[in-house]
């Protein structure tokens, strides 16, 4: 079905290639921007709410220390995404090669000691002085750039293992081993599906993604092998209640928070397992917050709007006026809608614990400033597709 959809694209393409009407830029998808901003609204909302307690006890009384932070990275994120809105996307493609190359190179510069900062075991941030760069989530747009660049021209060479599909896998490879080395797995594993997902909607067959399903999984054990708290969590998914104070700890108290939120919640800022029971509640688990303080209701208003962006980014890309926005746009939905999925999952102990951030909600500077340049690409991309 991907691969159908694909050709019929590029056949659009073909066919429209010449009309002008696809080279004159038009309004943008203004249900997509409402979307955003209300996630945005919503997230910052609940980052106050989710820190404030330990905001309190850690910054030396601040309860809104951690929101303020949020706040101006929201405030320089809305400013990118402007910027991108009216960046012609097709620009992106000219500059691959400059744009594949700053991210491989802050992922080497993550890893040196000196540039990179150490944190709780892995080596994630580049210190700027006034504050720190997450390079993953630069990777993460690099990748997804770099493939729909390439295939939007050699998309022909997918039929191929050899020579189509294997290039790229090693290209991924090459990414995802340069974080493993951080290491911060939760990203190789955006990363690998996201690149998935591209490879498939630009033609790859999926019997030569079933044939690495030997390769994989010799992987994943290697994985373990390397890094034996893979596995402790794998263990911890299966029992959490074997160590309820130690590796269990944090999916428990996810669990508790949901459970009591019941379905109109305890009410906004009345969350009682944010009181230093689920560690930085305003990070990976902000999702167990909003379901305590605003139970089934909030849980499925949120994944309705998640359900909302989702959508339009497809459509978007569905309407692209060329391949390499058909592709950037399904990657970048696609990468959005992973994120949501896992980030769930996780909170509600459907998989074993692993840092993956909520988009638009979780506490992060350069999480949410990539967010909304995505977003602005999205929205730039819409700007030459057809009324949607």
């Amino acid at each position: 079905m991907a691969r159908a959809y694909a050709f019929r694209v590029k056949e659009k393409k073909a066919n429209d290639k010449n009309t002008p009407a696809l080279n004159r830029a038009h309004a943008m998808d203004y249900q997509l921007l409402a979307i955003a901003i209300a996630l945005l609204a919503f997230g910052l909302i609940m980052v106050y709410s989710a820190s404030s307690p330990s905001a309190y006890i850690y910054q030396k009384g601040d309860s809104a220390y951690y929101f303020k932070y949020q706040f101006i990275w929201a405030i320089v994120g809305m400013v990118a995404m402007a910027f991108m809105i009216f960046y012609d996307y097709k620009n992106l493609s000219k500059h691959i090669i400059l744009i594949t190359a700053v991210c491989l190179l802050l992922l080497v510069a993550v890893l040196i000691p000196g540039i990179g900062i150490k944190l709780n075991g892995a080596r994630r941030w580049i210190n700027l002085g006034i504050t720190t760069f997450q390079a993953d989530e630069a990777a993460k747009l690099g990748v997804i750039l770099l493939l729909s660049h390439s295939l939007s021209k050699n998309y022909v060479r997918l039929k191929s293992f050899t020579h189509g599909l294997l290039p790229y896998l090693l290209v991924v490879g090459l990414f995802d081993g340069l974080i493993i080395l951080e290491p911060h797995n939760s990203c190789v594993l955006i990363i690998t599906l996201t690149s998935g997902v591209i490879l498939i909607a630009a033609g790859a067959k999926i019997k030569h993604f079933v044939g690495l399903a030997i390769p994989l999984l010799v992987g994943a054990v290697a994985l373990v092998i390397v890094q034996p708290y893979v596995l402790q969590r794998v263990f911890t998914f299966l029992d959490p209640w074997s160590d309820t104070q130690g590796t269990g700890y944090q999916i428990i108290q996810s669990l508790y928070a949901i459970g009591s939120g019941g379905i109109l919640g305890l009410g906004l800022g009345k969350s009682r397992q944010k009181f230093l029971f689920i560690p930085e509640p305003q990070n990976d688990f902000i999702f167990s917050i909003l379901a305590e303080e605003l139970g089934l209701i909030g849980v499925i208003l949120v994944i309705v709007l998640f359900i909302m962006f989702i959508y339009r980014g497809i459509k978007i890309a569905r309407h692209a006026p060329d391949l390499f926005g058909t592709l950037t746009a399904a990657g970048i939905t696609s990468m959005i809608a992973i994120q949501v999925i896992l980030n769930i999952a996780v909170v509600t102990s459907s998989m074993p614990v692993t840092g993956i951030p909520l988009p638009f909600f979780s506490y992060g500077g350069t999480a949410l400033l990539f967010n909304f340049i995505e977003v602005g690409i999205l929205l730039s991309i819409s700007r030459y597709t057809k009324p949607i």
